[in-house]
């Protein structure tokens, strides 16, 4: 065998071995369209101020902490109605529609039913989520908006938000819009203080550093977070719910979730529907 032909055979070699490396790629994770299409998993990085103190996706080149998700491309809000307040309390009353509004933690079998008793009676829920919740149980925020729902922030770790100095105060919030990014690609719309019902001034500017433009509060609440049985829930909320507002319910409680049935039906006998938050103000 002489030199040339030595040569010509082990670049055929090498060809082939290169050849089958590429069909492996594609065949492990490659980008492919058809029925079995592969889609690579995206990572975003964490929430970092930006000059104007809106939240932005960090660098891709770190490796990104905590739990990360698949960033499908979430439904786009509606925009809110010119003049709505940097703390909704209500919506408009001159329409029959409400929010049901969810503090996000607790037993996620329990969160499962009251998302599938929603679903199932085609209504829509916003969750204020805490983020330490989501890193026990990062699959829910995905299945939340998946479900149609909507998603916002409930803190970090649901400490008494407003008697917190400004810069605890904004870590709080901060953190968990951190989970809420790297989870679904976005840091919802809604924030809404932690023990508290109303924001202070302090919180609202903090809020507004990390990205949010409005909190979210309430006019109803019936407590549910006590545990008082799923009667009373019932009668608390259709005793006090009218065209407009917006009601302060707990994931993780089985009273609120064996109640959410018969609220339902008492809102359809009065005409009233519930929609998300920004549904309701839009």
């Amino acid at each position: 065998m002489t030199l040339d032909r030595r040569t010509v055979l082990r670049a055929t070699a090498r060809l082939a071995g290169l050849t089958a490396g590429s069909a492996m790629l594609t065949a492990c994770g490659g980008d492919r369209t058809g029925p079995g299409r592969v889609t690579p998993v995206a990572r975003l990085g964490p929430v970092r101020p930006t000059a104007s103190g809106s939240p932005s996706a960090g660098s891709s080149d770190s490796p990104p902490a905590g739990p990360t998700a698949v960033a499908n491309p979430l439904p786009a809000l509606p925009p809110l109605a010119a003049g709505t307040p940097a703390e909704v309390v209500t919506g408009p009353r001159t329409r029959p529609q409400l929010a049901l509004t969810f503090h996000g933690q607790g037993d996620p079998a329990i969160a499962e039913a009251v998302l599938r008793t929603a679903e199932q009676h085609g209504t829509r829920l916003t969750v204020l989520v805490v983020g330490s919740w989501l890193d026990e149980q990062p699959q829910m925020a995905r299945r939340i908006l998946d479900g149609g729902h909507e998603l916002g922030n409930h803190t970090q770790n649901h400490r008494n938000i407003c008697a917190l100095p400004a810069a605890q105060a904004h870590a709080e919030i901060a953190e968990c819009a951190d989970r809420l990014l790297r989870l679904t690609g976005s840091i919802g719309r809604w924030f809404r203080p932690s023990s508290a019902q109303y924001a202070t001034a302090t919180v609202r500017e903090q809020a507004r550093l990390v990205g949010y433009e409005h909190c979210l509060s309430f006019d109803v609440d019936p407590r549910d977070y006590a545990d008082p049985g799923a009667d009373l829930v019932q009668r608390r909320v259709l005793g006090a719910a009218t065209a407009g507002s917006v009601v302060a319910l707990h994931l993780g409680h089985r009273g609120t979730a064996d109640a959410l049935p018969a609220i339902l039906a008492g809102l359809d006998a009065r005409g009233l529907t519930a929609v998300t938050a920004s549904q309701l103000c839009s």
